[in-house]
């Protein structure tokens, strides 16, 4: 079995080592972002690559779950890069950036540890941006299919006869 030559350039696993070892969070360009990691990648319509970036993190530090990969953050803030929505994200993340820099960071993404994002978060907490984000992340998120797997739980139940004769008190991660 003879190998093929593969086209001479960067590939796009070049260009997401190379940003991982320049310790970049993730690759932001005109309308693109993607993670470091390769694991998901995301064309934006209405809000800036940046933002975009921004709120995925957001979401991953309000709701942490080590198991869910990034790409179902992905698809919980995917609805805010509307243009209804633009406007407030942006302003919003425009707050959230500003207290970042308060607590000496040049934005929120630039805190690198966990508990300095959270830390400015609670700053936060209070604020209309900040309901309206982590109220829909609770739908968002978890009304993935792709995630309920990871929690233990399987689905509706009516259309297999309900709980009661399928081990409803079988779960083993508790």
């Amino acid at each position: 079995m003879e190998r093929t030559e593969r086209p001479r350039g960067l590939t796009r696993r070049q260009l997401l080592s190379r940003a991982t070892a320049a310790g970049t969070a993730f690759v932001v360009g005109a309308g693109f972002v993607a993670a470091p990691n390769a694991v998901w990648a995301y064309e934006t319509t209405h809000l800036d690559a940046r933002a975009f970036a921004t709120l995925v993190q957001m979401a991953r530090d309000i709701y942490p779950h080590d198991r869910i990969p990034d790409e179902n953050y992905v698809a919980a803030v995917k609805g805010y890069d509307t243009a209804d929505a633009a406007s407030a994200i942006t302003a919003g993340l425009a707050a959230l950036d500003a207290a970042a820099q308060g607590k000496g960071f040049g934005s929120y993404l630039d805190a690198g540890w966990e508990r300095d994002r959270v830390d400015i978060l609670r700053g936060m907490e209070e604020s209309a941006f900040f309901q309206q984000i982590r109220g829909g992340l609770v739908t968002g998120l978890y009304n993935q299919k792709a995630v309920w797997p990871i929690f233990g739980y399987e689905g509706e139940s009516f259309s297999k006869g309900g709980y009661i004769d399928r081990g409803f008190d079988d779960i083993n991660w508790l």
